[in-house]
């Protein structure tokens, strides 16, 4: 019973600002001082509710700035938020990282973040001819795990254009570096 009535709290939502409207035009239809009392402390209220979500997300923004990558199962215990919102805000985040300096991949049913410097440092490796085997060997240092990651970082970068054609490819560079050790 509990969770029933918790689902159809959840599912109304915002949803009570357009209820409690209704109301309030039925209660102007009686008296039209205290409905327009009602509908300044209502917009004043809804405007409220927005207030802690603001704060999350800045807190959130800054807080992934100052890790090379992070998982969401970090920043869940961090925040003390469950999961799922926690991975819902990296959705909306990663929706709109075109514009952003950071990347965000979803892999394995969780997100990664990078930052702006291994970010920087992959596209570095990417266009100097290294493929996904020699990025991660560069890159394990700043907590890349997988060439698996390696791949969704290329796919996530490409997808938003904000890498370049190599300007070596990774078979020229795998013979230059072959040519090098046989001399």
């Amino acid at each position: 019973m509990f969770q029933k009535l918790l689902l159809i709290l959840k599912s109304i939502g915002r949803k009570w600002f357009l209820i409690f409207i209704i109301i309030i035009l039925f209660i102007f239809l009686i008296n039209p001082e205290f409905a327009i009392w009602m509908i300044i402390i209502t917009i004043i209220l809804y405007l409220a509710s927005f207030i802690p979500n603001l704060f999350f997300s800045n807190r959130f923004t800054r807080y992934i700035k100052k890790f090379h990558s992070i998982e969401d199962k970090d920043l869940m215990k961090k925040f003390n938020k469950p999961l799922r919102k926690i991975q819902e805000t990296l959705f909306d985040l990663s929706q709109n990282q075109k514009k952003k300096d950071w990347v965000i991949i979803y892999l394995n049913k969780h997100y990664i973040i990078y930052n702006e410097e291994i970010i920087e440092k992959f596209k570095e490796l990417y266009n100097s001819g290294f493929g996904e085997k020699e990025i991660l060997e560069n890159l394990q240092s700043y907590g890349i795990k997988t060439r698996a990651e390696i791949k969704a970082i290329t796919d996530t970068l490409i997808k938003y254009d904000k890498l370049e054609e190599r300007d070596v490819s990774v078979k020229t560079h795998r013979n230059e570096q072959r040519f090098k050790e046989s001399d």
